[in-house]
């Protein structure tokens, strides 16, 4: 090579993202199953450490916006790439839904999907709060998934590496088999990146995988860095629908450390081959008007405003619906100091959207705190957990009125609710799946299911053909 790097002698591992957060990234998870089953055969002989193709927001989308059964699409997947660890991403206590669930249906959840098809649980907690990590990662033991732990990154006044440190050591303790810094604003600079991965090795044994995304310009030298450091996995995305609010792209990583100690293996004949059948996805999403191309753009002032991939779509959609997008930039520059008020939460959903949604109505309403969405109060109040830094108590006051904050973990304070669940949509939930569809969402299942289930002269359902040889 002309040069020598003091490299670890072993293999850098890919996850690839294109079937999850590459499309949720880059335009609002809305790529189709059709437009995913066709490539499939590729994926699964790639060799990929693992695949990431549900969780995250496409459990919402399949329903809501693509009149598909998520859990139909993960068992197409399953069969689809049988060669190919699936990994799906969950948001603790939370799951895929935007409040925290009793344990009986966290348990339930985290069953149904390993016995759906997954094989790796992403799970993370927005606040960093293990507490609500503690049901979904016992849960996935008991199911026969491999645990991944995820530390939300990011950075501010009471984030340092000691603390993600410390952070990673806890969740080993409590059994992960992996840990996963989720860097989901692209925050982690180059040289930081070294020293954050070089101290968790000295005190951690399990393997490290890293994702972050391509928003601010420095993904791939976050990767490289990262390998260097000695990181034994890392989340790329196949080249269309790669980079700007998405991770960089799979080929270019394969590329850069081919021939060097930290070699993937992987084909780049079947990357490409992969990739060509994306390109006509990323080309129907873009004609669709949903590939948003301010989302492929670079952005550093993402460093400032630290707005993750699919927040920056989520803010768009919200302001568009407002007739209000020339105030876009000045909700990105509100974004901030929403978040020092409510005590430094990293943004990652669900506090991405509830920060980002408070410094839209700030802006748009002409007066800060003027209101406040009930998300937000439940986060004040501690209903998400416990908040890393410390509260603007004026902000508090205001939102909460004489409520007083809660101490406990939240969902300590749910009941078991998975029989009340069962009976309340006995009329259209045929399955335990499908009263889990009904549990997380539930203003959209119920509706999702009657179409679904109705007979073909009243409601015609799509079937979803495949042609497998080509």
């Amino acid at each position: 090579m002309g040069f020598s790097l003091n490299m670890p002698e072993q293999k850098l591992y890919i996850t690839d993202t294109i079937l999850r957060d590459a499309h949720q990234s880059q335009a609002a998870t809305r790529m189709r199953l059709d437009e995913m089953l066709p490539a499939c055969k590729t994926l699964d002989s790639v060799g990929y450490w693992s695949v990431e193709c549900w969780g995250g927001a496409t459990f919402d989308a399949c329903m809501r916006f693509l009149n598909e059964d998520p859990w139909e699409r993960l068992r197409a997947l399953r069969r689809a790439m049988p060669n190919t660890r699936l990994q799906m991403l969950l948001r603790g206590q939370n799951l895929l839904g935007y409040r925290h669930y009793a344990d009986d249906v966290v348990e339930a959840f985290v069953r149904k999907s390993v016995e759906n098809g997954i094989d790796v649980i992403r799970i993370f907690d927005a606040l960093n709060d293990t507490r609500n990590m503690a049901a979904a990662m016992n849960a996935a033991k008991k199911a026969g998934a491999l645990v991944e732990a995820a530390i939300s990154y990011t950075t501010s006044p009471v984030h340092s590496d000691d603390y993600f440190v410390h952070l990673a050591a806890e969740l080993v303790e409590m059994g992960a088999d992996t840990v996963c810094i989720k860097d989901m604003a692209n925050l982690l600079l180059p040289a930081n990146t070294y020293t954050l991965i070089k101290k968790m090795k000295e005190r951690i044994s399990v393997p490290i995988h890293l994702h972050t995304h391509n928003t601010t310009g420095t993904g791939d030298m976050v990767y490289l860095m990262a390998a260097l450091a000695g990181v034994d996995i890392v989340d790329c995305a196949l080249s269309p629908l790669a980079n700007g609010t998405a991770q960089p792209a799979t080929e270019a990583m394969v590329a850069a450390l081919a021939g060097t100690p930290r070699d993937t293996g992987l084909d780049q004949k079947r990357l490409s081959e992969a990739a060509r059948h994306f390109k006509t996805v990323a080309k129907r999403l873009e004609d669709d008007g949903i590939l948003d191309p301010k989302v492929l753009r670079v952005d550093p002032k993402t460093l400032l405003y630290q707005v993750p991939g699919g927040m920056l779509s989520n803010l768009l959609s919200q302001l568009k619906q407002a007739n209000a997008e020339d105030r876009f930039e000045d909700v990105l520059a509100e974004v901030p100091r929403v978040r020092r008020d409510f005590g430094y939460p990293p943004l990652v959903t669900p506090t991405s959207q509830i920060v980002g949604s408070q410094a839209v109505l700030n802006v748009i309403s002409g007066e800060r705190y003027k209101m406040f969405p009930k998300e937000s109060k439940m986060l004040l109040r501690g209903e998400y957990g416990r908040l890393p830094g410390e509260v603007n108590e004026d902000v508090r006051r205001k939102a909460l009125g004489g409520e007083e904050p809660i101490e406990c973990r939240p969902a300590d304070l749910l009941r078991p609710e998975m029989e009340k669940q069962r009976a309340e949509n006995a009329a259209w939930a045929k399955t335990e799946e499908d009263v889990l569809s009904c549990a997380l969402f539930p203003q959209v299942a119920p509706g999702f299911l009657q179409k679904k289930y109705a007979a073909p002269e009243e409601e015609p359902v799509r079937e979803i053909t495949v042609l497998w040889d080509r």
